[in-house]
Order: C-alpha cells, then structure tokens, then sequence
C-alpha cells in the first residue's frame, strides 16, 4: 500500500507524539493536570494510528514487503530522502510502542511531581515521554539509513533526561550519564560505518551514493557487488556495534541496570521495552540485509555471545539482593535470546525473536510496573529482604506479579514461552549446542522468580508491610491489559505471527538463507 494516494499514515505515526510533545510543553506551568491528560490522550491517538496500520496491513504472499510506503526529497546532494515503510517486522514494534505508552504515561502518572523537581515536571515527564515515542516510531519504519540513524541517535537526549531528572535513585545523574555516554560511543562507531556505506555505493551505483535501504540492499547483493568482502565485514561491524550497545548484549550490557534502577518504574520499562527494541530491529533488518556475507562470518561469534548473555544475566539475576536491579538482568538474558533467534538465519528462530520482542515488552512492563508500585508504597525500598507476606495485605498485587513472573520464567500458557520454544527450535537445527546450553536459562528463571515471588510475597508479614495497599484503580488500568495480553498471545499467538512471518520470509530470501534439515539421532553426534 502506498501513501502517496491516501493518508501519510507513517509520518502522522510519529508526527503525532511529537506534536504533542510540543503542545503539551508549552502549557501554562499551574495546569499541571492539563499537561498529564493531553500527553495520555495524544498518545492514545498514536495508539490509535499504529492500530489502522496494523489492520491494514497486507500479510498475504502476494502484497508488497513494504507497505504504506512514503517517499519524499529530502537532502538531494547525499542521495538522503524522506522514505518510510513497513513490514510485518516494524508493524508489530511499532504497536507494541504505541501500545505500552498510554500504559506508562498512567504508570507514571505522578513522576514528574517529585519535591525536587520545578513546577513544570509534569509537563517536561510527558512531554519527554512522547518525544522518546516519536523518535522510536520513525526509527522502526525509516527506509532511509541516514534517516534512521540521526534518530537513532537523536532518542538518547530525552532518555539521559528522563533518567537523570527524573529518576528515584541517588545515582540518577551518574546513571544517565553512563547510559549515554555508552550508546553515543556505539552511535560513533555507527556513524563511520553509515558514512562509509554511502561511500562504497558511490563507487558501486549508477547514479550516485544513496542512503535508500531498498537500494543499499541491491548494491550490496553478494550476486551482484564487488565491494571487497573485507570492506563489508568493517562495515557490518560499525552497524552492529551500535545495534549490540543498544540492546544490549554481553559484554555491553554494563550500562543497563544501573539506568534501569535508578530511573522510575515507567522510563525504565520505556527504556529496556521500547527503545532498546530498536538495537535488536536494527540487527535484523541492517546487520543482516546489507551484509548478509558478513552476517554469516560473525554469525558464530555473535551466537556466542548472545548464549553468554542467556546464562550470565540468569545467574546474576539469582544473586541480586535489590529487586528492580534483578528484574533489569532478567532483561540481559531475554535479549540473549532475542539475539540468539535472530543470528540462527532460520525462520523459527527468527519469527520467534521478533516475537519475543512483543512479549518480553508485555511482560517486563507487567513485571517492572508492578514491581515500582510496590517499592513505591515502601518509599522506594528496593532490598529484597525489607519485604514478606505482602499477598496478605495486597493480594490483587500478589496475585498479578505472580502472572507476570510466571511469564518472565516463560511458563507454557503465557506469551513469552511461544517465543523461546520457536527460538530454541529454531536454534537445535543449526546448533544444537547452543540451544542446549541456552536451555538452561528456563532452570535458572525458575530459580531467580519463585525464589523473588517468596520471599517477597509470601510467609508472614515482615514489619513496615502491614499499611501496603492494594493496588488502586489507576494501577489496575495499567495492569489488566498487560496481564490479558499475557494471557491471550500464551494460547493464541497467531494474529502475532501472521504479520511477522512474511517480514521473516522476505529476510531470509534478502539473505539467501534458507532452512536446515532436521536435525538428526546421529547428526547430534
């Protein structure tokens, strides 16, 4: 489908936020309720507008691999244009961004209130909130890779704001700091490979550098290029680098819990269920179709590190005395396996990656939302051990953090667990040790969530818990979607799947991957 003859409903996609980012802005300091209820109500349009585009969607096998496509000049000399479009990919990032915004702007409904804070908080909470939204939305349907890249970029300046002035931590300000200055290294490293992408096709295309990605993925086909292999590795590289900073994965994951804690529950599911969604979209979509060759080279050294990742934020997670910081490695091991799915090249593990992205955003938003409205009723008590019995006084909350740890430890009948089965079946058939050893990671989630859920929420109740409250109607409205959602995409998965498989099917036809046989009794030996 193409915009051209109708409404640009891409660009209202992410103009819509910004817009209202800047209305909300500009209201008067003393309408402090005004500013909340048109950031909620703005982003309930965007919500709205990511809804039409996902229904209108085209998933069958004749329809175009990108659609509602948008094309306008937009700096001529450098071959850059204003040039958006979907895939089943990016519809179901771009409604799962759009969905979980409403959800936070009412999680967060108080954050921009702290003492501290000036009289415009809550306008600048929101307003920063929307612009992150926008800078997402145009970052998952960009088809142009400068376009894509000054946003990239561009989304870290809100977030080390939302984070550092808003945060409830002590070390907010060093947190924010090590956040940005860890993804604006990575946006460095992109940049030179951006900058030599444009390059190279200068020297390959007819007419010119380009910054087009339908065309870069044509230029840089292994048919038909003749850049030195050499050349593409470097410039995969520079692209991953970025990509694997954002998501994060191991070993670059330093900066992760440190802003995940000592934001508020709101930006930190923002942060780790939006935004770093864009570095595991970015793998899939740049690292893999630009440089399919490359993606092939470095694929074993990527699974790796993403198995690494599995384990390692797993069994970190078992030690953490702080609760938020355990739920922010339990994030580390899911983008493991979200990276894991992706590098596999097949269209389980890629279908269940992209999948896992739309669940592990449902469930960490249920699991870190919950959490933060805990710690919050405790004046931000985060030890664990400050807490017992809490579902005898809260059992609403007890009740609801049980569904949503469940979820995270991926138990069969809630959303996540689809998501990992596809993605280690998707992985035994190419490498069955890595899958193995991945496995273990639903062992060690067991152990970190039902040993969290009793020591927080059952036995008796620990002094300081008797006056906690269950939880109140605001809360609720964030919580049951979450929690149905949950539910629903755990036995039903397929409206999901139907718009992600043809964007997995067109990836893997871009790179020339197709299936592995299955993999046998003596293929494992």
């Amino acid at each position: 489908m193409n915009a051209a003859g109708g409404m640009p409903w891409l660009s209202l996609l992410w103009l819509v936020p910004l817009i209202g980012a800047g209305l909300v802005i500009v209201l008067p300091a003393r309408a402090a309720a005004l500013a909340k209820w048109t950031g909620l109500l703005v982003s309930l349009a965007t919500l709205a507008i990511a809804i039409v585009v996902t229904v209108g969607f085209d998933t069958t096998p004749v329809a175009a691999p990108y659609q509602f496509v948008e094309s306008h000049s937009w700096i001529p000399a450098f071959g850059a244009s204003y040039t958006l479009g979907v895939d089943g990919i990016a519809v179901i990032l771009a409604l799962l961004t759009a969905g979980l915004v409403p959800l936070l702007m009412l999680a967060g409904w108080n954050d921009g209130e702290r003492a501290e804070q000036k009289s415009r908080g809550p306008h600048a909470f929101a307003a920063l909130t929307l612009t992150v939204e926008a800078m997402v939305l145009i970052s998952l349907v960009s088809l142009d890779v400068l376009l894509f890249y000054v946003f990239f970029e561009a989304m870290l300046i809100p977030m080390y704001f939302m984070i550092g002035g808003f945060g409830n931590g002590a070390k907010r300000s060093q947190a924010a700091l090590k956040f940005l200055l860890y993804n604006l290294f990575g946006g460095l490293i992109m940049l030179a490979a951006v900058i030599g992408v444009y390059v190279v096709s200068s020297g390959e295309g007819a007419s010119g550098g380009t910054f087009d990605f339908r065309e870069l993925v044509s230029i840089f086909s292994p048919a038909t290029t003749t850049v030195d292999p050499g050349v593409l590795k470097l410039l995969f590289a520079g692209f991953m680098f970025a990509f694997a900073v954002k998501a994060p994965l191991w070993p670059l994951h330093r900066w992760l819990p440190d802003a995940a804690v000592e934001s508020t529950p709101a930006t930190a599911v923002l942060m780790m269920a939006v935004m770093d969604k864009v570095g595991t979209f970015g793998m899939l979509r740049y690292c893999l179709q630009l440089f399919p060759d490359a993606s092939t080279y470095f694929r074993p050294a990527i699974i790796v590190l993403a198995v690494i990742g599995v384990v390692y934020g797993a069994m970190v997670a078992i030690g953490q005395r702080d609760m938020m910081r355990l739920i922010a490695y339990t994030s580390i091991s899911h983008f493991g396996f979200i990276i894991l799915g992706i590098f596999v090249m097949t269209t389980q593990g890629q279908s269940g990656s992209t999948l896992y992205m739309l669940n592990h955003g449902l469930s960490t938003a249920a699991l870190f939302l919950i959490a933060g409205f805990l710690v919050a009723r405790r004046d931000g008590a985060r030890a664990i051990s400050d807490y017992g019995g809490v579902q005898k006084v809260a059992p609403v909350m007890a009740g609801t953090f049980m569904v949503a740890a469940m979820a995270t430890l991926s138990l069969p009948g809630l959303a996540p667990f689809i998501s990992e089965f596809l993605v280690l079946v998707g992985t035994f058939n190419r490498y069955w040790v890595a899958a193995a050893v991945g496995s273990t990671a639903l062992v060690l989630s067991s152990i970190y969530m039902l040993w969290l859920y009793q020591r927080v929420m059952t036995g008796p109740v620990t002094a300081g818990n008797e006056r906690i409250r269950d939880l109140v109607p605001r809360e609720l409205l964030v919580v049951t979607p979450l929690i149905a959602l949950l539910l629903f995409l755990g036995f039903y998965p397929k409206p999901a799947l139907d718009i992600i498989n043809p964007g997995v099917e067109h990836t893997l036809t871009t790179i020339g991957q197709t299936d592995p046989a299955p993999l046998t009794a003596e293929g494992a030996h």
